[in-house]
């Protein structure tokens, strides 16, 4: 038996975060899945992309063969320098993130619980080398923290959880969670369902999730 849905890729989940940032916005995309947002923002946006490692104003990706491997993101991906954009010192990025100067932070989560805690620096397996980096400051500083992931795990459990059982990275701060099956809000309430993939239906998501769903507002 074929499921009737099929999975957002990664482009299309990038486009699909993207659609929902608004102009003018100050973002941070943490590393790995979340820095191709930067390749699919809308056209006529005008917003200004921040990372950690000390950039303002970065671009997408450079085109192959154009790379500057003195100009990369915190993920040490090239990427390019919009006009007007800059570089700066580690301490001085951390200030910014610190500070509350950053309306959004997208980053990756290996669990995120319905009320909104984010556990995305260590699963605690043996052999594994921990990596909090700057997520926990992100996480506390940015005015929204938004997580873009897969529902589920390799094995096929899901990544959002009544409870967290990894090391948290931050208490009640993830405000949206965007994955390649649905879009969710989190609250003191549960999780709301912002939208789906075309084909699956409430009651096959709340199975796959493993807990009850609310409706979007």
């Amino acid at each position: 038996m074929t499921n009737a849905y099929q999975p957002r890729s990664r482009d299309e989940l990038a486009a699909r975060v993207a659609q929902d940032i608004h102009n003018g916005d100050y973002v941070n995309l943490g590393i790995g899945m979340p820095t191709t947002v930067a390749n699919h923002l809308p056209e006529g946006i005008e917003l200004v992309l921040h990372s950690e490692n000390g950039i303002l104003g970065m671009g997408a990706a450079p085109e192959a063969g154009a790379e500057d491997y003195d100009l990369v993101n915190a993920g040490k991906q090239p990427v390019t320098l919009l006009p007007g954009g800059s570089y700066f010192h580690h301490a001085d990025s951390f200030a910014m993130m610190r500070g509350g100067h950053l309306d959004i932070c997208v980053l990756g989560a290996f669990q995120v619980s319905a009320k909104g805690d984010l556990a995305n620096w260590s699963t605690g397996e043996a052999g594994a080398i921990p990596a909090v980096g700057g997520a926990m400051d992100l996480a506390i500083g940015a005015k929204q923290t938004w997580v873009m992931m897969s529902l589920l795990t390799r094995q096929g459990q899901s990544k959002l959880v009544p409870e967290c059982t990894y090391p948290l990275t931050g208490i009640e701060c993830v405000k949206r969670v965007y994955t390649d099956l649905a879009t969710f809000a989190c609250s003191p309430e549960g999780l709301h369902v912002i939208d789906t993939v075309p084909g699956l239906s409430h009651s096959e998501l709340e199975r796959l999730v493993g807990m009850p769903l609310l409706a979007a507002d």
